[in-house]
């Protein structure tokens, strides 16, 4: 019983002085780290999020990008960080894929992460570069066929949504088109420009203008229903029944990151979402906003797990 009570004595200041860091939170800068390259959705929309957290809070949440290994490694500095709310992590369902995909990372989203709030998702839209003489879905899986291993398309790197889009269309379409992982999502944007690779699925949030200006031929987008942004451009489930790729992003913190601190972001992130300026800007680009809760994040991300395991098992989707 002695033992108990000194036991107690001693964690008691740790246990004010955590409620009282909550209480006070935030004090100082605020990283969003974001495992991705430099002008992609996770990017400009973390800096959406950073610009009006700070106006909010009147304390500086700043963007900070860490792209490389498909996400992995800015993911494992923020895992690795400590669990104060000051460190965050911009995350998207290349998070979910890679628990599956990348069995042996050096960390588990679920054991070393706590969900914090969703942001927004979007559609994918499905590029080809100028040069390739395809003029729609069908022409192009026509092309691939005819060439099976010849043409290639573009991602950020393993488990992206991109990547994923692209083996989920490799396997419904029964064609067989060769990956070509990039560092960011920019490098491979500027590769399919370019023609350096034949085709890409990119978020229409950052693709829709480039296709519009004719630096790349648009051929579908890949919700279930066809995209407010491009109503005259069918999508890929038209030609392929059943194919649904999309992107989304949200926000996780280190796992033991105090529930008040995660209640005071999910809050202040969730009144960000639903500003109308927000929400008609996000909307004019193609993201519709997604507001949850912590708990309701939870079961979101263990269903899409779920998901996409079964999409890398059935296209026998592997990191080169």
């Amino acid at each position: 019983m002695r033992s108990f009570i000194r036991l107690a004595a001693l964690l008691a200041p740790l246990v004010i002085a955590g409620a009282a860091g909550a209480q006070n939170y935030p004090n100082r800068v605020v990283k969003l780290i974001v495992p991705f390259g430099a002008g992609g959705p996770a990017d400009v929309y973390a800096r959406v999020l950073a610009q009006h957290l700070s106006d909010e809070t009147k304390q500086s949440f700043v963007v900070e990008d860490r792209p490389g290994a498909g996400s992995v490694i800015g993911t494992d500095a923020v895992a690795k960080s400590a669990p104060d709310g000051y460190t965050l992590l911009v995350m998207s369902n290349t998070h979910t894929t890679n628990e599956s995909l990348l069995p042996n990372k050096p960390f588990q989203l679920m054991r070393d992460f706590v969900p914090v709030a969703t942001i927004n998702y979007s559609d994918l839209l499905m590029v080809v570069h100028p040069s390739v003489p395809a003029k729609n879905v069908k022409e192009f899986i026509d092309l691939a066929k005819k060439e099976p291993g010849k043409l290639n398309y573009a991602s950020s790197g393993p488990g992206t949504p991109y990547h994923m889009a692209g083996e989920l269309f490799k396997a419904m379409s029964g064609t067989d088109i060769v990956h070509v992982p990039h560092k960011a999502s920019g490098d491979a944007r500027n590769s399919a420009i370019s023609g350096t690779v034949q085709m890409m699925f990119d978020a229409v949030t950052t693709m829709t203008a480039l296709a519009k200006g004719g630096q790349v031929r648009a051929l579908a987008t890949t919700g279930a229903t066809r995209n407010p942004l491009t109503p005259d451009l069918p999508t890929v489930a038209e030609t392929v029944p059943g194919y649904e790729a999309t992107i989304w992003l949200g926000v996780m913190a280190p796992k033991g990151t105090p529930k008040e601190v995660v209640a005071f972001l999910n809050a202040a992130i969730n009144k960000v979402i639903n500003r109308p300026d927000v929400k008609e800007a996000w909307l004019k680009q193609g993201a519709i906003p997604l507001v949850k809760t912590p708990e309701e994040f939870d079961a979101y991300l263990r269903k899409d797990i779920d998901k996409w395991a079964n999409v890398v098992k059935v296209s026998g989707a592997k990191v080169q």
